[in-house]
C-alpha cells in the first residue's frame, strides 16, 4: 500500500514546485537515480509505520534542507547519514529495512543538508523515549515549493491552488494510516486542517524561537494521550 501511495505522490508536477520522488535536481543531485532513492526511502519509512503509528504530525510543506534530499518529510539527509547521533537521533529511527543513502552532491553540502525543524521534532521524540514508529511526519503540501527566480535551494509558502492539490494526498494519508491523533505543526497547517474539517490539535511550529513551546505542548499532548 505505501508503494502505491508513493508512486501517486511521485506523479505530481507544477511550475515552481520540486517533486523529490518524481524529479531529479540536476544541479544538486549526485546521480540520476536520486528520485528512485528518495522514493524507496519514503516507502520504507511509511512501510515501517503504517498500521501501527497512531500519531500524525502535519507541517506546511517540504523544505530544501529536509525532504527535498532525504525523501521524508521533516527529516534531514544528515539525520539519515548519522550526523545527529550526538543529539540521540539515529538513522535507524527513520527506517531499518534498507540502508539510508544521500542524494545531494558532497560538493553542495559535505555532511548532507540539515533542517533545524527536523532536528527539533526528531529530538523531542528521541529525548522523550518515544518509539519512532509510533508517529508519522507529513506536510499539508507534500512537495517542495521554491522561489523560481532564486533556484531550488529556497523555500516559499505554497499557494492556495497548490495546497488544494496537496489536500487529496493528505486525505489519502489519513485514510491509509488510520491515526488516533493528528497534530498540526504551526498556524498555517492548523488553518488547513480547519478548512478541511479535519480534527487536529495545534502546536507551535518549532522554527523562529518556537522550539521550547513546541516541546512543552508536545509533552502535554503525549501525557494526555
Amino acid at each position: 500500500m505505501p508503494e502505491q501511495f508513493v508512486n501517486e505522490l511521485a506523479n505530481y508536477r507544477s511550475p515552481g514546485v520540486f517533486n523529490p520522488w518524481g524529479e531529479c535536481d540536476a544541479a544538486h543531485d549526485r546521480c540520476a537515480e536520486a528520485p528512485q532513492i528518495r522514493r524507496a526511502q519514503l516507502q520504507h519509512y511509511l512501510g515501517e509505520r503504517i498500521g501501527q503509528a497512531k500519531l500524525l504530525l502535519v507541517a506546511e510543506a517540504i523544505g530544501y534542507q529536509g525532504g527535498h534530499f532525504s525523501g521524508i518529510p521533516m527529516t534531514s539527509e544528515r539525520l539519515l547519514l548519522g550526523g545527529l547521533t550526538q543529539k540521540g537521533i539515529l538513522p535507524e529511527h527513520a527506517f531499518t529495512s534498507i540502508a539510508p543513502q544521500r542524494t545531494s552532491k558532497e560538493s553542495v553540502r559535505q555532511d548532507g543538508f540539515t533542517e533545524p525543524t527536523a532536528t527539533i521534532v526528531w529530538g523531542f521524540f528521541a529525548d522523550s523515549g518515544i518509539d519512532p514508529r509510533s508517529f508519522v511526519l507529513w506536510n499539508a503540501f507534500p512537495w517542495h515549493p521554491y522561489k523560481t527566480g532564486e533556484g531550488l535551494l529556497t523555500n516559499r509558502t505554497p499557494t492556495d491552488d497548490e495546497l488544494t492539490a496537496g489536500h487529496r494526498i493528505l486525505h489519502r494519508m489519513i485514510k491509509l494510516g488510520d491515526f488516533r491523533q493528528i497534530v498540526a505543526v504551526g498556524k498555517k497547517s492548523a488553518a488547513q486542517m480547519a478548512n478541511l474539517g479535519i480534527d487536529s490539535i495545534e502546536v507551535r511550529h518549532p522554527a523562529n524561537g518556537g522550539a521550547g513551546l513546541f516541546r512543552r505542548q508536545m509533552a502535554d499532548l503525549i501525557r494526555g494521550a
